[in-house]
């Protein structure tokens, strides 16, 4: 995703598809959460001109990222577009978005991409709720997860000799 300023100049009044995949796994470096990541498909166009090149990117793809409750995989998916606009020429230019300054004679994408991916990042990830294999165990050596519908007037069995207690001292006053 690097292109020299005399290529991109030859496609100055011309259309300029852009239909790459990439492999960004260098993120993973960045950001200890990510576990995995799939190759990039990025699709889109260029609008260039004299002064600035304008990217108009569509990022899809998935991240593999750790469940906040139960640690497991999860596939998130990213489906981002953007704009991204590099300038030629140091002036002033007047616009709500962020521009970026060309370094030497080279556009590269990758580190903007990058960045992109790194910001898709959530805070919290979960997995699916139905999944009971892949999610947290539900029982153990002397435990288990108890649903509160079935916590229906069950008595431990520790006290059922005092419950027992307390029924005959019922009947025993009628």
């Amino acid at each position: 995703m690097k292109w020299t300023l005399s290529q991109l100049s030859k496609y100055r009044s011309k259309d300029f598809p852009i239909d790459e995949t990439i492999i960004v796994d260098d993120i993973k470096e960045i950001d200890q959460t990510i576990r995995d990541v799939s190759p990039m498909h990025i699709t889109g166009r260029a609008d260039i001109d004299s002064t600035k090149v304008t990217f108009h990117l569509q990022i899809n793809g998935h991240l593999v990222l750790p469940c906040s409750r139960t640690l497991v995989d999860v596939n998130y998916p990213i489906n981002v577009e953007t704009t991204e606009t590099f300038l030629l020429k140091d002036f002033d230019y007047e616009t709500g978005e962020e521009v970026h300054q060309v370094n030497g004679d080279i556009i590269d994408l990758y580190p903007v991409i990058k960045e992109i991916l790194l910001l898709e990042v959530p805070l919290q990830v979960y997995c699916d709720e139905n999944s009971k294999e892949t999610g947290a165990p539900q029982s153990g050596q002397d435990w288990e997860v108890i649903q509160e519908s079935d916590q229906t007037k069950k008595v431990d069995p520790r006290l059922a000799g005092l419950a027992k207690f307390f029924d005959q001292d019922h009947s025993s006053s009628d």
